[in-house]
């Protein structure tokens, strides 16, 4: 399915909104622009591909409790958080503390450190998965779940979603979001399309795709290749597509469909662990897998992860996979989680996060009804976005109907007046911080209430 077409008027609004609103943020990044065209060495002007934003990148100075602060001095509710990463907010006492403690102690020895011991019960225990290993990222962590479920089971081909992201890894690189390409093969059984250049032809044709919440079409796959799938690879609640919810028994039936076919599950909580609960996902939904990735928040801002399970983690302890390298389980890493799982995230940090999100959605719910839009407001714990659709999204071909230029003229808005989100506004979503107010949610609601108005007010 392509973007909806919406009506002629409407169009010409969304372009003059974005035209007027890419010259208010010009006029407001000047010196973000300067270091733009200073930043000769960087590849492509800074330091991930994702963070080349039209009309250029954005350069912070610092951030301190819900707030960020741009190079040209500008400040903003941060509601980026670091694609999901800053949960405790910014400068956050108890992740300072930690960090400055450890940073005298020495902050590396390629050696396990007390610190990891209480990381890992604690996650334990949270997710009811009693063996885990730490790595360095999210993309890490999802590599060593489909390295493992090969070696558990002794089968290479994998099964992932469509319009599903798990790092920058071979093998995940495929049908991430393939919104350009004209044919995707049929909605039950999507064509493995390639997400980059220098992913191997072969390596791509052991990824097969399946649609989210389609049990059917998971099922046909295991039987097109019988006794070749290793296991599937898949975000509990989508996250790359905006906010997609998993409907009534589809992860309980991935379980068992799997199970029955010597297959194994592997959740990726990369950005769901801890944002959309204590014990994420799994918890929320009462489902668990063979295995659990997390990263992102798990860190308190430094750079984590994790990855647990209980049988086939054995293969690790019996070292018949050896999982390897020379920053898992940092010290200084370690000791920012530690902080993080043990003194931030605690129960009122929890129903805090919850009164934000409810007053976010609801601010926004009532914009919606105002104008009787024909958008959906969509949550999971902490983090959310506006689905910019008349009706729920249940898969990528869903999401794909969505005219980009909504959220691109959203992260415009917000951005001129205070609330920073991550550029890529179709994709992704919001994050509320511990550290967030009543006056940040106020604000992000005020400036979708603007690019309401503006787009389908009816003139005077």
């Amino acid at each position: 399915m392509t973007a909806i077409e919406i009506a002629p008027e409407l169009s010409t609004r969304i372009d003059a909104l974005i035209e007027h609103e890419t010259s208010t943020f010009t006029d407001r990044q000047r010196r973000s622009a300067e270091m733009s065209r200073r930043a000769h060495s960087l590849a492509g002007g800074a330091t991930s591909s994702w963070q080349v934003a039209e009309p250029h990148a954005v350069w912070l100075s610092h951030g301190d409790g819900s707030k960020v602060y741009d190079v040209d001095g500008n400040e903003y509710s941060d509601f980026h958080s670091g694609y999901g990463v800053s949960l405790a907010g910014h400068n956050h006492p108890a992740i300072v503390e930690a960090v400055r403690a450890r940073v005298a102690r020495g902050t590396h020895f390629a050696q396990p450190t007390e610190d990891s011991i209480v990381v890992a019960d604690n996650l334990a225990e949270r997710f009811g998965q009693p063996l885990w290993r730490f790595g360095n990222s999210g993309t890490e962590a999802t590599m060593d779940a489909v390295h493992l479920v090969r070696a558990a089971t002794g089968r290479d081909r994998i099964l992932k979603v469509e319009g599903g992201y798990h790092g920058h890894h071979d093998s995940v690189m495929v049908s991430v979001l393939p919104e350009d390409v004209g044919d995707l093969g049929p909605e039950e059984a999507p064509l493995a399309v390639p997400d980059n250049s220098g992913i191997p032809e072969a390596v791509t044709a052991l990824t097969t795709i399946v649609p989210f919440n389609n049990l059917p079409a998971v099922e046909a796959a295991l039987a097109r290749h019988p006794g070749e799938i290793a296991g599937m690879l898949v975000e509990p609640i989508m996250m790359n597509s905006g906010i997609i919810l998993p409907e009534p028994g589809y992860l309980e039936g991935l379980r068992d469909l799997l199970h029955a076919h010597g297959a194994l599950l592997a959740f990726d909580e990369v950005k769901t662990g801890l944002t959309v609960g204590p014990g994420g996902a799994s918890r929320l939904f009462g489902v668990t897998p063979d295995l659990v990735c997390l990263a992102k928040a798990m860190g308190g801002g430094l750079s984590t992860s994790a990855i647990g399970g209980s049988t086939v983690m054995e293969l690790i302890v019996r070292r018949e996979y050896e999982q390897v390298g020379t920053f898992n389980g940092n010290p200084l890493a370690m000791a920012a989680a530690r902080a993080m799982l043990t003194e931030v995230l605690d129960d009122t940090a929890y129903t805090r996060l919850d009164r934000l999100r409810d007053r976010m959605r609801s601010g926004l719910q009532d914009v919606v009804d105002r104008h009787d839009a024909p958008w959906l407001v969509v949550t999971a714990g902490a983090k959310g976005c506006v689905s910019f659709l008349p009706h729920p999204i249940r898969n990528f071909r869903d999401f794909r109907s969505i005219d980009g230029r909504y959220g691109h003229a959203h992260w415009l808005v917000q951005h001129n007046r205070g609330a920073f989100l991550p550029p890529w506004g179709k994709v992704e979503q919001w994050l509320i911080s511990v550290q967030h107010t009543d006056a940040d949610v106020d604000r992000f609601v005020a400036n979708f209430a603007h690019l309401s108005d503006k787009l389908l007010a009816t003139p005077a």
